[in-house]
């Protein structure tokens, strides 16, 4: 029998996504763990992300009052973690410049290694808004998306009020791709949709990104048949790639 260990394994070992990191050149986006998610919702409950006589979301999160706001905030983290796997994951990151905590950003897909297809969703604290903060952390998970992950398709969303993500989008390349009505306080308003393939991306100028701990999350996600994966903490390989 093989000898049992006296040093238990840290969080980040049993589950390598604690570890990963992406670096922009003023921004750093950090996977969330329990005292980051909690921060983030700090962030929420003091500052907030919209005006309060607008919804920017489909579900009215951000009304909730505190500290209910901040628990249910750290049980979307666990749901999101615990739900993880090849068949479906949610990536959240806390979003700093420097030591600053701005904001938080999100990549999802459903059944990634069949459809190579991503999604995301962020929020940016109200106090930080106008800075461009948004764009440099979408193009930092597109990077993820694209270059680590080996994505083909990105797509996004946003209500037909919400001028500010939209702009974000069309900046980054993203095209029209259709539109859903959704219910919003009781209300039906137009969900504009948008598309960004990996061949516009690859023509649009990008902002650099460095990531850092992704090959050992790559089973978690479904790739660990990636025998090609240039190595991504690699410091002399800047844009690590998954290709396929």
């Amino acid at each position: 029998m093989a000898p049992v260990s006296s040093t238990p394994p840290t969080p980040a070992a049993l589950w390598p996504l604690f570890g990963l990191r992406l670096h922009t050149p003023r921004l750093t986006l950090r996977y969330v763990d329990d005292d980051l998610g909690a921060a983030l919702m700090g962030v929420v409950a003091a500052d907030g992300v919209h005006d309060p006589a607008e919804m920017p979301f489909s579900v009215p999160w951000t009304r909730t009052p505190s500290p209910e706001l901040e628990r249910e905030g750290l049980q979307r983290y666990w749901r999101g973690r615990a739900r993880t796997s090849p068949a479906a994951w949610t990536l959240a990151f806390g979003v700093f410049e420097g030591d600053r905590l701005v904001g938080e950003q999100n990549l999802r897909a459903t059944g990634f290694p069949g459809l190579r297809t991503v999604s995301s969703a962020s929020w940016v604290a109200r106090s930080e808004q106008g800075r461009g903060i948004g764009q440099e952390m979408r193009a930092a998970v597109l990077h993820l998306a694209f270059e680590g992950l080996g994505a083909q398709r990105a797509t996004s969303g946003a209500f037909e009020d919400n001028p500010a993500s939209l702009a974000v989008s069309r900046a980054l390349g993203y095209v029209d791709n259709g539109w859903d009505l959704t219910a919003r306080d009781g209300q039906s308003v137009r969900d504009l949709r948008m598309l960004l393939d990996r061949a516009t991306w690859e023509r649009t100028g990008r902002v650099h990104v460095r990531i850092e701990g992704l090959a050992p999350c790559l089973p978690l996600l479904g790739l660990d048949d990636l025998d090609d994966l240039e190595d991504p903490d690699d410091p002399d390989d800047p844009q690590p790639t998954a290709r396929r």
